[in-house]
């Protein structure tokens, strides 16, 4: 087998980056929103809810919205994360029905996060 070359290893990166999970199916934006007992508790259904009848009014289809378990904020929720291609995702905390439409209008249409609500922009590290 022949040594792979830098642009080689640039090559599978760009590839493997084209089966993402956002851009499978033609995806452009993912909010998960978590729904750990917790959150459902301090109301994520109904900011899920809330989410679901923005993007239908809006007619929007490359938007895919998921949920997951307990982030280990508890006391911040109900909490989304947003992922839009190619920017780096971000958590949003303490969330209403009025807040999750802006956050949808503002970020997931208009591509600008809306920092007053965002508890992290970007990916969390451990070290």
């Amino acid at each position: 087998m022949a040594r792979l070359t830098l642009d080689d290893l640039k090559k599978i990166k760009e590839k493997q980056k084209a089966t993402f999970t956002l851009r499978e199916g033609g995806y452009r934006a993912k909010i998960t929103v978590h729904m750990g007992t917790c959150g459902i508790a301090a109301g994520a259904r109904e900011i899920m809810t809330a989410l679901m009848d923005e993007i239908s009014e809006a007619g929007v289809e490359d938007v895919i919205t998921t949920t997951s378990g307990c982030a280990g904020l508890c006391a911040r929720e109900p909490m989304v994360t947003v992922e839009i291609l190619n920017k780096p995702p971000v958590k949003y905390g303490d969330l209403t029905d009025k807040k999750i439409k802006e956050i949808f209008r503002e970020h997931v249409l208009g591509g600008n996060p809306v920092e007053k609500y965002a508890l992290v922009i970007g990916s969390e590290t451990t070290y």
